[in-house]
């Protein structure tokens, strides 16, 4: 160092490659915006002078460069990546190769609210204080990434490209998510199609070719970029490194056993009743869902019974979903390793409900306790999809995760509100378990046409080994 300032070398770039691509929502997304005076708990961050989202690229940027080192690594591993530069905490790391541009959506910006609440897993009611709202983007909003990769002469070219085909490869499969709350079923998107562009910063005309490309002041000189829906076809690249995420999937098929109402805090209309089931948007269209938010509630307070009824030892459940900061200041607040995602429920029927409050000293009707409710009903074709994940998963929080699955399967746990008078039960029709583990899956299949029926199993006889692990570790 000298002057107070750290001697670099200067970078001799012979090489850009530009790379552009389109985003596109598949549930509500929540870009914060940090700012605490509005309407809601967390607005959206807003571009200062039109009224559409902005997509910040360090957020772009952090989530790539999340995914390739668990990618090529495993969760937790420790980076080791040529695309990204180098780590904060190296102070003469070298600058990142790749440039991410901050990203508007095409539109204008429309608003889906949501509200949340903190249940209390006792007394099943909500905790006083904890009650919030933010401000999503809509399912279907768009965006136009931009990347740019600079390739200097000491820098290996195959290997910067292989790791940014596997990170986009990440967006393209829809299995980076961005923003707040991504664990829950937020933010889960994907891209339509790549566009690729190579400039050979040696040759004249490549180098003006790159200079005119979308340059208002100027006529592009650029010729048609190599388009595909895969990263791999658009960057001409063939892509060997391995998935070294250990990981549980469960995808469940179900149908509802009874009705279901999951409270929406925003009415659709002035007209509508007192309570409306959630809906959010798809395709311009208003659709029931089940949100990650109210699935992961219900799960966790199913799990925590579980355990204190074998023995009371919450730290598998805290493992699990995570947990907040303890009275103790020394206990550090845990990341959940569950990823819950939003499930749109196919084929409902919308019927409004009367009911009264009855006074229980009189056993009479309580004077202007008269309210309607419009839950959801299932038909013949009614079905939905969850899908639940578990990284890292150890034998004993697999257990406890099929038995869930099995209280779900059954009825017993209902979701949503109003289980008191029978709703939010479930009927399970067909299941996948498939673990993966040192790059291998392991595939179980269960299914159940009706529910008079037996269940059908295939490939499930290592699971009991699961539940058996749980009871040890609790146990002990």
């Amino acid at each position: 160092m000298s002057n107070g300032f750290i001697n670099r070398n200067q970078r001799h770039i012979i090489e850009r490659i530009i790379v552009k691509g389109t985003l596109v929502l598949d549930t509500p997304t929540c870009l914060g915006s940090g700012d605490a005076d509005g309407a809601t708990d967390l607005i959206l961050l807003r571009d200062s002078k039109e009224d559409k989202a902005l997509l910040m690229g360090s957020s772009i940027a952090g989530a790539l460069r999340n995914y390739l080192r668990e990618y090529r690594n495993g969760y937790g591993a420790i980076e080791e990546s040529l695309l990204f530069g180098g780590l904060r905490s190296d102070e003469e790391g070298e600058q990142s190769p790749l440039i991410v541009n901050d990203a508007l959506s095409r539109e204008n910006i429309k608003v889906e609210l949501r509200d949340s609440v903190k249940i209390n897993s006792v007394t099943r009611t909500a905790e006083p204080g904890p009650k919030y709202d933010l401000e999503l983007l809509e399912a279907g909003t768009k965006f136009d990434l931009y990347f740019e990769l600079l390739i200097d002469a000491e820098n290996n070219k195959e290997q910067l490209v292989r790791e940014l085909a596997i990170a986009l490869q990440g967006l393209e499969r829809g299995e980076i998510s961005i923003g707040t709350k991504k664990r829950r079923g937020f933010g889960r998107a994907h891209v339509e199609e790549w566009q690729v562009w190579e400039f050979d910063m040696t040759n004249p005309n490549k180098r003006l070719q790159w200079l005119t490309l979308d340059r208002d002041w100027a006529k592009s000189y650029a010729e048609l970029p190599n388009i595909g829906k895969s990263i791999e076809t658009a960057l001409k690249v063939q892509l060997d490194a391995k998935d070294k995420r250990d990981r549980l999937f469960i995808t469940a098929t179900f149908t509802l056993a009874t009705p279901l109402l999951i409270r929406s805090g925003q009415a659709s209309s002035d007209k509508s009743p007192d309570v409306v089931h959630l809906k959010s948007r798809r395709n311009g269209e208003l659709k029931p869902v089940i949100s990650g938010t109210s699935l992961a509630g219900v799960l966790r307070h199913r799990a925590e019974r579980i355990i204190n009824t074998i023995n009371k030892n919450p730290c598998i459940v805290e493992d699990i979903f995570g947990s907040d900061l303890g009275k103790d200041k020394n206990q550090q607040a845990k990341a959940s390793r569950l990823i819950v995602n939003e499930s749109v429920i196919k084929e409902t029927t919308d019927l409004v409900q009367n009911r009264i409050a009855i006074d229980r000293f009189t056993g009479g009707a309580l004077h202007g306790a008269l309210f309607n409710e419009q839950p959801v009903f299932a038909c013949d074709q009614t079905e939905f999809d969850l899908e639940i994940e578990l990284r890292n998963p150890k034998d004993n929080e697999i257990g406890l995760l099929l038995l869930l699955l099995k209280d779900l399967w059954t009825g017993d746990l209902p979701v949503g509100g109003t289980s008191s008078i029978g709703r939010g039960r479930l009927q399970g029709k067909h299941a996948t378990i498939t673990l993966r583990r040192e790059q291998q899956d392991k595939i179980s299949t269960i299914s159940q046409s009706t529910p008079n029926e037996s269940l059908v199993l295939i490939n499930t006889e290592s699971l009991e080994k699961f539940v058996a692990a749980l009871y040890e570790e609790v146990i002990e």
